[in-house]
Order: C-alpha cells, then structure tokens, then sequence
C-alpha cells in the first residue's frame, strides 16, 4: 500500500511540475492527470456498486445465496476434521510454499502489485491495462474492507487457539479472534480472477487460479483460518469481481479479449442426493 502512494504521489508532482515546462508537455500531463482522476473515481465508485448490488438481487442471486451458505455451512461441520487433515499433512508441504502464501496475501504487497500494473497502464496509456488495475484496485478495496468488517463483527477463533470452531467472540478484537474469513485468501483470489480473466485458453487460466488458491490452503495448514473461512473467501472474491467488472463495462471503451466469448466466466452450484457441488466454469 505504501508503494503505490508514493507512486501516485510521485505521479502529481511530475504532473504539477511539468505544467510549466512547454505547452506540449503540459497538455500530454493533463491528459495523463484526467486519466488518472477518472480512474481513481472508477475506483470508488466500483466498490459503491459492488456492495450496493444485494438491493437488486433477482432470484437467481438468492439461489446461489442459499447455495454458497449451504456449501460454507457443510465446510463449517467438518471444519475440525479437515484441521486435523491439514495439519496432519502439513510437513509434506514445502515452507518456500507456506512463506509465498503468507507474502502473495499481505496488503502492502497486493496493493504494491497491483498499483504497478495500474501505473503502468496508466503512463503507457495502454487503456485495457488501466482498466485491469482499475479492476484490481476497486476489487481489492471492496473485499479487503468487507473481510475486515466481517472479522470484527463475527470475531471467530483461529484454529492455532485450540477453542474449536464453534467459538466466537465478536467485536473481540485481538488477532486470535480473527479467523472469519480470510485476509490473505480474498485478496490473492481476487487478484487471480481478475488476471485470468485476461486469457482465453483454460492451460493459461488453470496455473493462475492455482496460483491463487495457494495461499488460502496454505493459511489452512498455518492454522490461521477454517475450510470453511477459505472458501468463502473465494466465493466473495469471485462476486466482487464480476460486479466490478461489470460496471466498468460501462465506463471504458476498450476491455481485454473484448472480442472473444470465450472469456466469460460462471460459477453454479449443483445438488445430487445427498451431495453438494461447485461448478466453476472458465
């Protein structure tokens, strides 16, 4: 996070001393500080209509309400025994996989990532890859406050506090009562929907979901947060994301693979007997 204030920072001296300096080259940084005003205001204004979307839910939006609160209650009633498995494996994992999933998820270095993509973007004039970080951006500031209001409100024990899944302390206030749902999670699958969303071929987007599913499990096997905290995590991101995306349909011309179907994304939820499933369609 800091990274990018400074750049941006960086981005309004260079535009306030260059006024002076010729009047191509003031015109070429007006045009960059629009550029930059606007989306900043995209920013904003995505994360206002990505959580002003429940008032305009039709019935399919409460089928799949219903369906990710199903799958996250049904993860919520093995949370002890997938703990267990977790940790029981959790030698098996390589720490260079645990250290990534712990540095990939952790604000400053999302939010330093993510402002470089849309810096730069924003100085090549390259509008597609403005609006990629635009959408990272605004994605990342809608999840990112909404799991930490989420945290503090429900206060869920972490599994490392041995006070099992079923203890809760809201508003409690200290990091043991953090565990619902997950920080690092959220933001590194946001940031995966987002990228993958940029290819066509499923060998290209495959990789980078697995890249950003990483850190969640491996937040399971530290002990920091339940299944059931992880997965809907993904979920979340996945909503925010395709609600942003969905706005800024609206407020750019240009969007990557604008003209390929192939792109689009789905997320259904299937039921068999005594089976629930999750589709995820890409």
């Amino acid at each position: 996070m800091k990274k990018m204030i400074y750049c941006l920072c960086f981005l309004c001296v260079w535009v306030s001393q260059g006024q002076s300096n010729g009047n191509s080259f003031n015109t070429e940084n007006q045009s960059l500080w629009r550029d930059f005003t606007y989306d900043m205001g995209n920013v904003f204004q995505g994360v206002g209509y990505a959580y002003s979307r429940p008032i305009y839910w039709q019935q399919d939006d409460f089928y799949k309400l219903g369906a990710t609160t199903a799958v996250t209650l049904g993860l919520y009633s093995i949370d002890d025994q997938s703990r267990r498995y977790f940790v029981e494996h959790k030698e098996n994992v390589p720490n260079l996989i645990l250290d990534y999933g712990w540095y990939a998820g952790s604000p400053q270095n999302n939010y330093g990532a993510t402002g470089a993509v849309y810096l730069t973007g924003l100085f090549t004039r390259n509008e597609k890859l403005r609006r990629t970080g635009v959408l990272l951006l605004s994605s990342a500031t809608a999840t990112g406050f909404l799991q930490q209001l989420t945290k503090s409100v429900t206060g869920r024990a972490r599994p490392q506090t041995n006070l099992g899944k079923n203890h809760f302390k809201p508003f409690g206030g200290s990091a043991g009562y953090r565990s619902f749902p997950s920080g690092h999670a959220v933001l590194t699958f946001t940031n995966a929907h987002v990228i993958a969303k940029q290819f066509d071929s499923w060998w290209i987007k495959g990789p980078i979901y697995a890249i950003g599913v990483t850190p969640g499990l491996t937040r399971i096997y530290e002990e920091q947060h339940w299944a059931s905290d992880v997965f809907l995590s993904w979920v979340l991101s996945y909503f925010v994301v395709e609600s942003i995306d969905k706005y800024l349909d609206k407020k750019y011309n240009q969007k990557y693979n604008s003209d390929s179907k192939d792109n689009l994304t789905s997320l259904n939820f299937t039921f068999s007997g005594n089976r629930l499933g999750v589709v995820y369609s890409f």
